[in-house]
């Protein structure tokens, strides 16, 4: 029986499902604690299967506004990361973990759950596309500086306590168009100044808790006195897809002294920008099977620091 028939994976008070998904953030409950594929042993076991370039740790002992050219690194094997994740100071996160059968299932019945309450039959109709996973694991009184993520994300929080904080995206005095671009490109860090900390929404989290951070919404995250296990089920709709592209091309032109206007500003040569980066990427999408491979496509499209969590890039 799937979690979306036994009962619903993920709820939300005061029909926030519907009258809030998905422009703002709001707190749900979900199902998902306890489940065995989202435990320590489970999670190590991931980690040993995973390919290294979809596992990113260090340090959590950072700052909200931190510089990545500084972020302290944590001397262990990923495996031995989660093993020792109460001890070992450390962040983690494991990344496309959709590509696993079994994550895949608990993902779509989590969101299936969501596309019911919200009266589709499917996770199609909700437009619920291009699912992926992130396990993270953090040590207790770790850190998550400020960032944004391009994908609208159910955050779920599996086991211990955090507080997840988010601010309005469409806040430029907070997040320039250069630092949308550079966050999604070069690396997710943002500058946090201290007085942004009135103007986010904090999220109190313990096991059963989580929240929903809508489409490139800055946020960070810390942990209070245990390790935390969190999940971030994540999808692109078709529009989302357009714009990351266009970020991701923007960029590209700005890195060559041509600085773009946002997405939307300018349909037409929108279009335009978009057909010849999808035209560029589907040529080298099939190289993209092999770890090599995608290192090295990243540091030419992306420059040097795009494999900055590697450690031997």
């Amino acid at each position: 029986m799937s979690v979306s028939e036994s009962a619903p994976a993920i709820t939300a008070a005061d029909d926030a499902l519907r009258r809030d998904f998905p422009l703002k953030p709001f707190a749900i409950r979900h199902g998902l604690a306890g489940h065995p594929l989202l435990t320590l042993p489970r999670i190590a076991q991931l980690a040993a299967e995973l390919p290294r370039d979809l596992i990113e740790y260090n340090s959590g002992k950072v700052a909200i506004s931190q510089d990545p050219d500084a972020i302290p690194a944590i001397d262990l094997d990923p495996v031995e990361v989660v093993k020792r994740i109460e001890t070992a100071g450390a962040w983690m996160v494991l990344k496309r973990v959709e590509n696993s059968p079994q994550y895949r299932r608990l993902i779509e019945d989590a969101l299936l759950s969501v596309a019911r309450a919200r009266g589709f039959d499917s996770l199609r109709d909700a437009g619920f596309e291009q699912l992926e996973g992130f396990l993270f694991v953090s040590s207790p009184n770790s850190t998550t500086p400020f960032h944004l993520d391009s994908e609208d994300n159910f955050f779920v929080q599996i086991h211990g306590e955090k507080f997840f904080t988010i601010y309005d995206n469409s806040d430029r005095s907070l997040v320039s168009e250069r630092e949308i671009e550079h966050s999604m490109t070069k690396h997710r860090n943002l500058k946090f100044d201290p007085s942004f900390a009135l103007r986010g929404i904090e999220f109190h989290m313990f096991g059963g808790d989580g929240c929903f951070v809508p489409y490139q919404w800055p946020h960070w995250v810390r942990t209070a006195g245990s390790h935390s296990i969190s999940m971030a089920i994540t999808w692109k709709t078709r529009e989302v897809r357009r714009i990351n592209d266009l970020h991701f091309f923007n960029s590209m032109l700005r890195g060559l002294g041509w600085p773009q206007k946002s997405p939307g500003t300018q349909p037409a040569f929108d279009a335009a920008k978009l057909a010849f980066y999808r035209a560029g990427t589907a040529a080298v999408r099939p190289l993209r099977g092999s770890m090599t491979m995608r290192r090295i496509l990243r540091r030419i499209a992306l420059g040097k620091r795009a494999n900055y969590y590697l450690k031997d890039a």
